[in-house]
């Protein structure tokens, strides 16, 4: 029996918090596949100040499959710097000649390199992982995928590994077909903080002992609300002026990627393209037209709902708009609960978000991905990082101080 609706047909959590109840999380079927990609070499980019490329790459590799599978309904979520997405086998080979286009084009494009791989489930459950899904509601039109069990995680670090060769990764030399990058788009201005500051969280309860892990991550969400004065005071985008840009400097990277040729004379034309498309969308916005089934009076506000700034994926990720006081009292308590074992986290701080778009339709079928500008999630990451090797070197300290008593008592 095909599992292709598998997803379509779960049912949808209403409450972002929901996702910390372990018993509303779905098994993926054995026979489906992760694919994933994340741009190796993403902090040197960074720090060279291509974060939106960065970004606009992370968020290509889902809109080429989706549009290869024909807009299957199939979970994925967004990394920053890469991206996860689950198929069927009945549209496994579309996906996976999606993510070596998409590869080719970072390096034709950006001279990036867009490490691309798939990882079959029965892999992770055969290694003694669980791979689960759960899907809440953003808005009427975007259901929000999280995934828990540790599954995911092990498949990146599958993708990762630098054996040679890697089964898991794609590494044909040229691509024999072209993505198609319909629908992708970064066309508004980079978002500033109403509160001063953009946080760009990560969290983790791994290795935790002292308490059940769903307890921890409903904790820590709460407490992040209530810190940053409730959901509406934590969001980056609500109640923030939203802008489209008309500098070509920031509408380069979609030029770019999404450009017929890489000549220039189809660039310059597609660049002109975004320029009258964000022209005719500020005038029906200004002047709140209802045209074509869409209010444009409400477009900001619709794209505002459709925002991935908190989301799940075996760790919680969030953007947050906050104050500098607010940062204090949120690295406080995580530092806190650090100390005492419960959690790890990595956190990077700007004064604006990005946002990368999926727009399949302007009447409300749209997906929109944020991060923090000048890093966000990819900083984040690393801070992270250096907090789970300073724990694992304390743990290996303590058991060879306890052996060390242990041989002299």
């Amino acid at each position: 029996m095909s599992t292709d609706s598998f997803y379509a047909a779960l049912p949808t959590l209403e409450h972002f918090l929901d996702i910390t109840y372990s018993q509303n999380f779905v098994s993926v079927p054995d026979d489906w596949y992760i694919l994933i990609s994340d741009i190796a070499g993403s902090t040197q980019a960074i720090a060279q100040g291509q974060y939106k490329v960065v970004n606009l790459l992370g968020a290509s590799s889902i809109i080429a499959v989706l549009n290869a599978i024909d807009r299957l309904e199939v979970p994925f979520i967004f990394g920053g710097d890469g991206a996860s997405i689950l198929v069927p086998p009945s549209v496994l080979e579309p996906a996976r000649q999606a993510l070596l286009a998409t590869r080719q084009r970072a390096r034709d494009s950006f001279d990036m390199e867009l490490r691309v791989g798939v990882v079959p489930v029965e892999t992770i459950r055969a290694a003694g992982y669980k791979l689960q899904v759960a899907k809440s509601r953003a808005t009427p039109h975007y259901s929000q995928a999280s995934f828990a069990g540790g599954g995911l995680t092990y498949a990146t670090h599958l993708i990762k590994a630098e054996t040679d060769p890697n089964p898991y990764r794609l590494d044909a030399n040229r691509s024999p077909s072209l993505a198609n990058f319909s629908g992708l788009e970064c066309r508004w201005q980079d978002i500033p903080s109403r509160q001063g500051k953009i946080v760009s969280l990560i969290v983790s309860t791994r290795g935790s002992k002292s308490k059940d892990s769903d307890a921890i991550y409903a904790e820590v969400i709460k407490k992040i609300q209530e810190i940053c004065g409730g959901e509406g005071g934590c969001h980056p985008v609500q109640n923030t002026p939203l802008n489209l840009s008309f500098n070509p400097k920031k509408l380069w990277a979609e030029t770019n990627l999404r450009s017929p040729s890489t000549h220039r004379l189809p660039r310059l034309l597609y660049l002109a393209k975004i320029f009258l498309e964000n022209f005719l969308g500020y005038s029906l916005m200004r002047l709140k037209v209802k045209l074509g089934g869409i209010n444009w009076g409400n477009y900001k506000q619709e794209v505002a709902a459709a925002t991935d700034y908190q989301k799940f994926d075996d760790l919680l990720r969030m953007v947050i708009s906050s104050s500098a006081a607010q940062i204090a009292l949120l690295s406080d308590y995580l530092e806190k609960r650090f100390g005492e074992g419960e959690l790890v986290y990595g956190m990077h701080i700007s004064d604006r978000a990005l946002m990368t778009c999926l727009v399949f339709s302007r009447d409300g079928h749209h997906t929109h991905f944020i991060d923090g500008a000048d890093g966000g999630y990819a900083l984040a990451a690393e801070e992270f990082k250096q907090r789970m090797h300073h724990k694992a070197a304390n743990w290996r300290t303590y058991i060879n101080l306890a052996k060390l008593k242990k041989a002299s008592g």
